[in-house]
């Protein structure tokens, strides 16, 4: 299932890739447009996985898969061929976020469904941090191919990662599950578990600043390139990529951090850490490359810290009759905030100044911080809640 993973999250970070470099200049993009563009896939998944990932509740997930890689691929494709400007883009880009929606969490809840009964914490870790893999892939795969061939050559070859996916699926045995009582999107039994509810609320807070680094990490780096053209410092596509492979052992640390120090506890030293780091890279935006590297590759490992203990304690939180609900609710709740990430943080590059000022990335890093600092809060109401009798 990781190595699917891999496959089906090739396609996931090419339109911020190529934003930088192609598409905000060639359709003349504002900073809001740009993150709205990229924004669009995670919409799109947002819209789709409530239905899809609580469908794997009633049927085998593998089924959701198969249909979900497929579409993933087609709307990568279709990017590619016929994408314009703004509007199509962020068409496109929607279509292939509702395919990656029958991946992600359905492939979650696929690997969990087989996984022998007990403590799944870790191997659910792992799945979880493989994301971090496969976008390092994306971000590199996606500009070399757009550098030497163009950037629709990017989406085409992106486009035949989720067969890797449908591969899999064809290995997976067939598992379906327990029939599940209620409506399909009953999400009350969800709302009602306040300590599942924390976590779900605290990925959203995680999702909020992962998608808008993510989004913009290329562009801000260009900056800095730019700003430093004298100085021998790595490119926008290294550090890019470094900084997602990063994230895959710091998840992984971080859920065995939580495992010996307690969930909440480990989540939230982690969020208030990141947040930190995020506002120094704010105040110094305009320094040394040296010390703004530093600090970016100390944040490639604070933000996604927290992921793998986040899912984790989610899925653990959950009531096992409404697992596959609970894990669309995650999810939902953690992409609608991806996309505010990325439009938010091209919001304020407009707001101070656009891409190449100082004062519009320290405005844009500071929005990064103000939003991983609300994880914090709903890990406090969420245990505070569940401590009431």
């Amino acid at each position: 299932m990781c190595l699917g993973q891999l496959g089906s999250l090739l396609p996931h970070v090419v339109v911020p890739s190529i934003l930088a470099a192609f598409l905000i200049p060639e359709w003349q993009l504002s900073g809001a447009q740009a993150g709205a563009l990229a924004g669009a896939g995670a919409a799109g998944y947002m819209l789709a996985v409530p239905v899809l990932a609580t469908l794997t509740d009633r049927i085998d997930a593998r089924k959701i898969l198969i249909v979900g890689s497929a579409v993933s691929a087609l709307g990568t494709l279709l990017f590619g061929m016929f994408a314009t400007g703004l509007w199509s883009g962020v068409l496109f880009n929607a279509v292939a976020g509702v395919g990656f929606a029958g991946a992600y969490m359905p492939g979650l809840k696929a690997l969990t469904d087989r996984l022998a009964p007990g403590d799944s914490s870790r191997a659910i870790t792992l799945y979880t941090s493989s994301f971090s893999l496969g976008v390092g892939l994306s971000f590199l795969v996606a500009q070399l191919a757009a550098e030497a061939w163009g950037w629709r050559s990017a989406f085409f070859v992106t486009a035949a990662g989720p067969l890797v996916m449908l591969t899999v699926c064809f290995l997976l045995r067939p598992v379906e599950p327990k029939p599940a009582a209620g409506r399909l999107l009953d999400f009350a039994p969800v709302f009602g578990n306040r300590s599942a509810m924390g976590f779900v609320l605290g990925y959203g807070a995680h999702c909020f600043e992962l998608y808008g680094i993510r989004t913009w990490i290329v562009a801000f780096w260009t900056f800095v390139s730019l700003k430093n053209s004298d100085a021998s410092i790595l490119t926008p596509i290294f550090v890019s990529v470094l900084f997602s492979l990063l994230a895959m052992p710091a998840s992984i640390l971080g859920n065995e951090f939580a495992l010996r120090f307690g969930r909440h506890r480990a989540i939230t030293a982690v969020m208030l850490t990141s947040a930190a780091v995020a506002l120094l890279i704010s105040a110094f935006a305009d320094t040394s490359p040296w010390l703004l590297l530093v600090l970016v590759l100390v944040y490639a490992i604070t933000v996604p810290a927290d992921s793998g203990a986040l899912t984790s304690g989610m899925s653990m939180a959950a009531d096992p009759r409404h697992r596959g609900a609970t894990m669309a609710m995650h999810s939902t709740i953690g992409f609608s905030l991806s996309a505010l990430g990325a439009w938010a943080v091209g919001v304020a590059l407009d707001a101070a100044g656009g891409p190449q000022s100082p004062s519009a990335w320290m405005a844009a890093f500071s929005v990064l911080a103000a939003g991983i600092l609300l994880g914090p809060l709903a890990l406090y109401w969420s245990r505070r809640e569940a401590s009431q009798p």
